[in-house]
């Protein structure tokens, strides 16, 4: 059985044979739930993934800094694809302050990430960047655009957040996102990776299991959810909303997550993981940024879908179509 593990800044690592525990590490450890199928392969033979865990301020090049520092990490480490959470650029005080600081695709600070998926020889999901579309001097506003890089540094993927996050939760700051962003066109086509076939999403849209199904019946094998969930809803519905997309899925879940205060009225509540399509969470971040580490294991994953076939199931002619609001 797969162990997994976290790892903070600037520990000295010793890669263990699997099932142990990497040493002088700080960071939360807790040993998986026994799975009902062994997995047939060795786990050095199944893909690394990595997922990172910031706190993404107003300063853009602090942040690149930060994230630079994790994703050379995770490839010196082995994993084939790192994921950052949304907002991995910057998180700003205010609309205006964000608007400000947004960029097209064929900007700066992409380029950097281009450079650096280049130079490390890994993928990169960089969930929730502001992006200025096309229709920036029309609209004055922005996308919250989920970007895929190759090893190259080429983008083979974007997806543009179709669930804006506007609500109102007492004892945690307001969020109205469709003040200064754009609701996206149109879902992703799953896309082929060195770790699986992978479905993109952001953040909100992990609430509507509409998405995360059609995803699956695309093709996905991975739903990835970047996010900066808030310190009220993060306790009540984080790990609970992962693993329910997860199993309803079959598929592997992996969410990167912002944590700690970013600024003066903004935290996000951090535990960034990974949940296996059986619902076990298989990685998780400890407090404070860092990335932890998991293998994706697809002969696990088809094997499930094979023992407990629940897309054979489904009534289509019962209940189609649930995207209607609530009469």
């Amino acid at each position: 059985m797969l162990g997994f593990i976290t790892i903070r800044h600037h520990q000295l690592l010793s890669l263990l044979r699997p099932g142990l525990w990497i040493s002088r590490l700080s960071g939360l450890c807790a040993q998986p739930r026994p799975r009902p199928m062994a997995n047939s392969s060795s786990s050095w033979e199944l893909p690394l993934v990595a997922v990172c865990q910031v706190t993404s301020t107003p300063d853009k090049q602090q942040n690149f800094k930060t994230c630079a520092e994790l994703v050379r990490e995770a490839a010196r480490l082995g994993a084939c694809l790192a994921f950052l959470p949304e907002a991995f650029d910057y998180i700003a005080r205010d609309p205006a302050e964000s608007l400000r600081l947004s960029e097209p695709l064929s900007g700066n600070l992409l380029g950097e990430y281009t450079q650096l998926a280049r130079e490390c020889g890994i993928w990169l999901s960089l969930g929730g960047f502001h992006e200025r579309g096309q229709d920036w001097e029309q609209t004055q506003k922005i996308y919250n655009c989920h970007v895929l890089l190759n090893s190259k540094g080429s983008i083979v993927a974007t997806y543009r957040k179709t669930h804006l996050c506007d609500i109102e939760i007492p004892g945690q700051e307001p969020m109205r996102e469709s003040n200064c962003t754009l609701p996206g066109p149109s879902l992703e086509s799953p896309v082929s990776t060195p770790a699986g076939k992978i479905g993109l999403a952001v953040c909100y849209d992990m609430r509507f299991p509409e998405l995360s199904l059609a995803l699956a019946q695309a093709g996905a094998e991975i739903l990835t959810y970047p996010s900066a969930f808030g310190s009220v809803t993060g306790p009540a519905h984080w790990e609970v909303l992962l693993r329910a997309r997860a199993i309803e899925t079959q598929c592997y879940v992996v969410a990167a997550a912002q944590c700690g205060r970013h600024h003066e009225k903004r935290a996000s509540y951090g535990h960034s993981m990974v949940v296996d399509p059986w619902g076990t969470v298989v990685a998780r971040c400890s407090e404070g940024p860092g990335l932890c580490l998991a293998r994706i294991d697809l002969n696990f994953l088809q094997k499930l879908r094979q023992h407990l076939p629940v897309f054979q199931h489904r009534r289509p002619d019962l209940y189609g179509n649930l995207g209607h609001p609530q009469s």
